[in-house]
């Protein structure tokens, strides 16, 4: 109202909603401030603007209230230019040109008639270039929570328990919550838990109810409605674009999502054109500095909700826009590991929950965005995420590729990767077990695919405890990997490396160190110091030195790992923590206790925080903290990770 108050103060008014929904308040709120402002106006007039016919007989029945002699003279074409010709010799009226859809429709009455002000509402936001402007959003909860409880309460008190919760499912917007709030007054034995159950058991029929004596013209599902006919004769495209975005989180939908899903139905000017339809009619909104877009939650609702009788929610449509919602796939980054991609992926997770949330995908691009993510999450160390995503990857490819499908091979084999990350080693080697069998039948022994599960079961026996297995295996692959090309490539580094952390791990020191040492030697040379690999060799290789009690060379190999674990990967990540428990435990054994101390609770703090507190990881650094505060000596710990 205060905004209303300056905006007419100095200039022609426009009230739009922020997302131009219907429902949001624009006409109420003009309606208000007209019945109640000393604002000094005369005449006060309303027309209906929402076409140029519209607007043709809005302003007739001006000119025959003025002059009700012109009703039987005059074409209403030509009374119409007559009540214009009044408006521009006269000033001090107030014109309310409600629901514009064009501003093409009123520019010529807006030129000829500047002796006095309009006030206009409309669902689009954009267009009113050197106007004043007055966006409205939603109401916040109290504003809904007490709009909701005037109205429901109208004919007899309604229990408060519940209000909150059918404010926030309809998203604050102020005609469905004054819909819902007069449905219950005329229904005095529906409480709102109860109104709750209608609107998840049955959406499409509580859209469009309101009470008896209420405008049944103006319920949600209809005022909607006509906003979508705009839409969809403009230009159909952007409303397939609506339904699909109605399967996601409401807010931050990343803006790489709308071409992502129409990649190859459309070119990017009809995308970028559609896109601009949704914003100007307000039905999605944007955020140009995060690069977003938002849809109101219950459009979303409303969208997903299939009605026979509404031809824009039509049941196939619907299916096709959840279909066409799974396109998610060339939106994945490719290299997770540029900050760009980090920050696309922190955008689209969100949203991969609300479109998945406990389902089983049945289309093959579905499953390729769950074992993206599922992939993506373990690079991250958030190994119990990821297992849910690639769980679900693995028994959507199997029921629907078959159990002997590359792409099945492949989800089961990463699955168990993740197993192994949570030492969860049962499982790891029944999964490693059974998609080696199944490779080596189908690809053959030598297989670059079928020698990477072999590995990494090796290194899961290994883990395990079980060093005879693991050791045998681990060096038959580093011999296969030293006689095919590229001897000192990637793949042979960590042959060489599984087979000294198992060297390590069965207490062989005289094999284990110099291994460790030619690893991290050729993989400065051919990775560079800041590849990830570099950096959990020289992690490891410190450790070692630290075990054998060469704390001199360990202390700062320890030191620079942490460093360039942080610089490169982040507080959070998993083995900036495994650096700061061994950094911390080189301190312990030098007497460096306080220092040792701060460290240990650092790692703890941030492992409870980011990986929880049954993670392997967060174990042994309480383990660790535990012992340091105890007056007793022990043995440290490290959690030395293994590809």
């Amino acid at each position: 109202m205060d905004q209303l108050d300056a905006a007419l103060g100095t200039a022609q008014a426009v009230i739009h909603a922020v997302h131009g929904l219907g429902g949001i308040g624009k006409s109420t709120l003009a309606a208000h401030w007209t019945s109640t402002r000393d604002h000094g106006y005369y005449p006060i007039r309303w027309i209906t603007a929402e076409s140029a016919l519209a607007m043709q007989r809005g302003l007739a029945e001006l000119a025959t209230d003025l002059e009700p002699a012109l009703a039987g003279l005059l074409s209403a074409e030509a009374q119409a230019q007559w009540a214009i010709q009044w408006l521009a010799s006269h000033s001090g009226w107030l014109l309310i040109l409600d629901n514009v859809n064009k501003l093409s429709d009123i520019e010529s009455l807006l030129a000829r008639a500047p002796a006095g002000r309009f006030l206009i509402t409309s669902r689009s936001a954009s267009g009113w270039h050197g106007m004043a402007t007055v966006p409205l959003d939603v109401l916040d909860e109290a504003e809904a929570i007490d709009l909701f409880t005037r109205i429901a309460s109208s004919i007899r008190p309604h229990e408060p328990e519940g209000v909150s919760e059918i404010c926030r499912k309809l998203g604050y917007l102020p005609l469905a919550i004054e819909q819902a709030a007069a449905y219950l007054a005329q229904n005095p034995l529906i409480s709102p838990h109860v109104y709750l159950e209608l609107l998840a058991k049955y959406p499409a029929a509580m859209f469009q109810q309101s009470a008896e004596a209420a405008d049944q013209d103006r319920t949600i599902a209809k005022i909607w409605h006509v906003t979508l006919d705009k839409i969809s004769a403009k230009q159909p495209l952007a409303g397939d674009l609506l339904r699909a975005l109605a399967w996601y989180a409401p807010d931050a939908i990343p803006d790489v999502v709308p071409s992502a899903l129409l990649d190859g139905f459309a070119d990017p000017p009809e995308i970028h054109s559609a896109i601009g339809l949704l914003t100007a009619y307000s039905m999605i909104s944007a955020d140009p500095v995060a690069r977003t877009y938002s849809v109101h939650r219950l459009v979303q609702s409303f969208l997903r909700t299939p009605d026979l009788k509404d031809p824009h929610r039509a049941p196939e449509l619907i299916d096709r826009a959840r279909d066409l919602a799974t396109h998610l796939h060339s939106a994945v980054p490719e290299n997770g590991a540029e900050p760009s991609s980090q920050a696309t992926w922190t955008g689209l997770i969100p949203h991969i929950d609300h479109l998945f949330e406990e389902s089983i995908p049945d289309r093959v691009d579905a499953l390729t965005v769950l074992e993206s993510t599922g992939v993506h999450l373990l690079k991250e160390g958030k190994f119990h995420q990821a297992i849910g995503y690639l769980e679900r990857a693995l028994t959507g490819a199997s029921q629907h590729l078959g159990q002997e499908h590359p792409w099945t091979l492949t989800y089961c084999h990463n699955l168990a990767s993740a197993y192994q990350d949570i030492h969860d080693f049962d499982r790891a080697i029944s999964l490693y077990q059974t998609t080696l069998e199944k490779r080596e039948l189908l690809l053959g022994q030598d297989d670059p695919e079928t020698v990477i599960t072999r590995s990494n079961l090796a290194c899961t026996y290994a883990l395990s405890g079980d060093l005879e297995q693991a050791i045998p295996m681990l060096q038959q692959i580093l011999e296969y990997r030293k006689h095919t090309p590229g001897g000192r490539d990637r793949e042979t580094l960590e042959a060489q490396h599984n087979l000294a952390c198992a060297y390590r791990d069965a207490e062989d020191h005289g094999r284990a160190i110099p291994l460790f040492e030619q690893v991290l030697e050729t993989a400065n040379e051919v990775l560079g110091e800041d590849d990830p690999a570099t950096l959990t060799y020289l992690h490891n290789l410190a450790t070692e030195y630290s075990h054998t009690e060469n704390l001199d060379r360990a202390m700062p190999m320890l030191e620079k790992a942490l460093e360039s674990n942080i610089r490169l990967r982040g507080e959070d990540h998993h083995s900036t923590l495994l650096s700061q428990n061994s950094l911390a435990g080189a301190y312990e054994s030098i007497g460096l206790k306080e220092q040792a101390m701060h460290l240990y609770n650092r790692a703890l703090e941030t492992a409870v925080r980011v990986l929880g507190d049954d993670h392997p990881h967060t174990k042994i650094i309480r383990r660790n903290l535990a012992l340091a505060d105890a007056p007793h000596d022990h043995s440290i710990e490290d959690g030395s990770p293994t590809p």
